[in-house]
């Protein structure tokens, strides 16, 4: 989860590149809203790497994700149109993933880390690379909710993803995995 628009830098879209690089290597599937920016930098790293994607799109149609939501189809391993809007395909995004990751952000991304922390998902922030991402320690402490969420933090794409996995396979958390002998967990 992360900024699908506004001024990128280059390091804030290598950054998403890695991340998505050390998902695919640890043989997992990326879910992503199927958007611009940093989310399809991620994508664009897990591919890179041999990985699969799933898009998880706000689009009633194919025309529709292309045209109104200026969303790009490559290279999505499988795109789901659920034709429920920016903000309602956030839900359907984060319950199909076993744990969340944040970079940068605005408000719709702030919108999704309160999704995933209602829905008590082990959340990993990806901090100083830029946008709202790097406030979620703050606002998580003033929502002074037991939900079960479970934040972790790094400066490092490639440490985050492996505490994060570290942390899914210790916990015993639930899966959202229908197979498990497709991929080990979702991100």
């Amino acid at each position: 989860m992360g900024s699908a628009g506004g001024v990128l830098t280059s390091g804030e879209l290598g950054l998403a590149r890695r991340l998505g690089g050390n998902i695919a290597r640890r043989g997992a599937l990326i879910v992503t809203g199927a958007c611009p920016g940093l989310p399809h930098a991620a994508v664009l790293g897990a591919h890179e790497a041999g990985g699969e994607s799933l898009g998880v799109s706000p689009a009633h149609s194919r025309e529709e994700h292309v045209g109104l939501y200026e969303s790009p189809l490559e290279p999505y391993s499988a795109i789901v149109f659920t034709g429920s809007g920016l903000m309602g395909r956030e839900v359907d995004n984060i319950h199909s993933s076993d744990f969340v990751i944040f970079i940068g952000g605005r408000s719709g991304t702030l919108g999704e880390f309160s999704i995933a922390f209602d829905e008590g998902k082990l959340i990993g922030v990806l901090r100083d690379s830029g946008g709202i991402s790097n406030e979620f320690g703050a606002i998580a402490r003033l929502f002074r909710k037991a939900t079960g969420a479970v934040l972790v933090e790094d400066t490092d794409p490639d440490a985050l993803i492996d505490r994060c996995a570290e942390q899914y396979a210790s916990a015993g958390r639930p899966s959202a995995i229908a197979f498990s002998s497709v991929v080990t967990w979702l991100s």
